[in-house]
């Protein structure tokens, strides 16, 4: 905050000019193209959609299972919670996905909405026809019998899609235009080079290990909960634990937004989203850790280890890209209110 003021302090005054006796520089200087759309527009708000939905969920079934809806200790019912959840809050995805969509100049919302349904379902699918096809072939009783299969289909078919199409309905609908302090220029300003300590690696990097290691400790007891015989019922340290990863995300996040605007780079959209959800590559390689402290061995047990895992680091990096955006998205544009553009 101290940073920031003094920047708007110089910018305002003119201080800059006087000192170094050139143009302004800095995260002023590009505000002809911080608000540019990002490329891939579609993709990018799908992802910030099904994030949103994630994020949702997350709280939901935490939330529900400290007040006792549902008995968390009897196996499963997360799992079910988590799942009715998701079928639930659909909306959710289909409502910010076409609103953001619509925001971005966006015309075909259609293939917007097909894109918010399936982003998440698709690889989960994938990673599930594997594992299944793994202990199919292990007559193991690990495989999803086809009655499950049926009824998860259904869920996804006639809750998930539908709810999905209404809430993009809704967002279309009721999106006004973008809310952006400055007027973006018909030509993009050339990004200069940086060295490889404030490149994208290296804040991505960062914005990710930070998140991790609060939620490291807290980690080791959900693996040990999910793939283990433990049983997990600190449910209050664990949506406090969220919450902590969630406010340190953001918090990284806009630092890492702004030290890439002060190096005059405006590709901030899809940055901020990565680095947001990096914690989820981060949980991902962690489970290679676990898995070796686990003592985990055969096909089946390691397909579904890895494979499994692989959809919750996903879900983390969408639920927490949507964080790392929507908290960046605030910080440019109050500190691009707070100075004269023009």
């Amino acid at each position: 905050m101290r940073i920031l003021k003094n920047d708007c302090t110089r910018y305002m005054t003119g201080d800059d000019d006087d000192e170094l006796g050139e143009e302004d520089s800095g995260w002023k200087l590009v505000h002809g193209d911080v608000f540019r759309f990002p490329e891939n527009s579609m993709l990018f708000a799908s992802a910030i959609g099904v994030g949103a939905q994630l994020f949702t969920v997350a709280f939901s079934v935490i939330i529900l299972a400290l007040i006792g809806v549902f008995a968390p200790t009897k196996r499963g019912s997360i799992s079910t919670a988590a799942i009715v959840m998701y079928a639930v809050t659909s909306a959710i995805a289909g409502f910010v996905s076409a609103r953001l969509y619509r925001q971005m100049k966006g015309t075909q919302w259609v293939w917007n909405t097909l894109l918010t349904a399936t982003l998440f379902p698709g690889p989960i699918v994938l990673v599930f026809m594997v594992t299944n096809s793994i202990a199919w072939g292990n007559k193991s009783t690990s495989a999803l019998p086809f009655g499950t299969i049926l009824l998860l289909m259904s869920i996804y078919g006639f809750v998930c899609v539908p709810l999905c199409v209404v809430g993009a309905i809704a967002g279309k609908n009721t999106a006004s235009d973008f809310d952006a302090p400055c007027r973006t220029m018909r030509v993009a300003r050339q990004i200069p080079e940086v060295p490889i300590h404030r490149g994208a690696v290296a804040h991505v990097f960062v914005a990710g290990f930070l998140p991790f290691s609060a939620i490291y400790i807290e980690l080791h007891y959900i693996f040990a909960s999910m793939w283990g015989h433990r049983v997990y019922t600190l449910f209050g340290i664990l949506i406090i634990s969220l919450a902590l990863l969630t406010l340190v995300s953001s918090f990284i996040t806009i630092a890492m937004t702004y030290f890439q605007l002060a190096v005059e780079d405006h590709h901030w959209w899809w940055r901020s989203f990565i680095s947001g959800g990096s914690t989820g590559m981060f949980i991902y390689a962690y489970c290679f850790h676990y898995y070796q402290m686990s003592g985990m061995t055969g096909a089946i047990q390691t397909a579904f280890f890895f494979g499994y895992m692989s959809i919750m680091a996903y879900a983390f990096f969408l639920a927490l890209g949507f964080v790392g955006f929507y908290s960046s998205l605030y910080f440019v544009r109050a500190i691009y209110s707070a100075i004269k553009s023009d």
